[in-house]
């Protein structure tokens, strides 16, 4: 990302999360997608992506990290737009068997809207396995969508369900 891009980012992000550390653990092929308006960034967001192991098979996983829009571009649609390519992104790009990440309860309906289904019931953990950070510790709800084949058959073991994510000690949950 070019330089002046990134200083907006970490500005973005920093007015969002006051003390974020800005940058992800590079294990977790981090691609990052901005919505622009000329040269000034309007939104931005992270996809993450890992193998996940649930109910005994493997998956690719991938979801959403950092999502923001700045503070005086927001309630225009220019978080959904972007978080709608996101999941265009991974659908065609990335390609993941899903798509699977936290947002705080308030967020549903916006990233419903954009796409992706609440996964009733469902707690990610993070963190690690000796460390670990799971999301029904706050009051979040997991997203998703199941793109291959293999996902979209185990869909059902992912509904009400502990999933162990461990996306380790940097980005402790997606």
């Amino acid at each position: 990302m070019p330089g002046v891009l990134r200083e907006q980012v970490t500005a973005l992000l920093e007015s969002a999360w006051p003390g974020h550390s800005p940058g992800h653990d590079p294990l977790l092929d981090p691609v990052s997608l901005l919505l622009l308006d000329g040269d000034d960034v309007v939104a931005s967001l992270d996809i993450l992506s890992k193998p996940l192991v649930h109910a005994g098979r493997t998956f690719a996983a991938s979801g959403l990290s950092t999502v923001v829009t700045r503070g005086d571009r927001r309630g225009r649609g220019h978080g959904r737009t972007l978080v709608a390519a996101a999941l265009r992104t991974m659908a065609v790009t990335v390609p993941p068997d899903l798509g699977i990440f936290t947002c705080d309860r308030p967020l549903r309906a916006f990233y419903e809207a954009a796409g992706w289904e609440s996964l009733p019931g469902t707690v990610l953990v993070g963190g690690t396995p000796d460390d670990p950070f799971p999301s029904d510790r706050f009051d979040k709800v997991t997203m998703g969508a199941f793109f291959s084949p293999h996902a979209i058959r185990h869909r059902p073991s992912f509904l009400g369900a502990r999933v162990a994510l461990f996306p380790g000690t940097v980005d402790r949950l997606w």
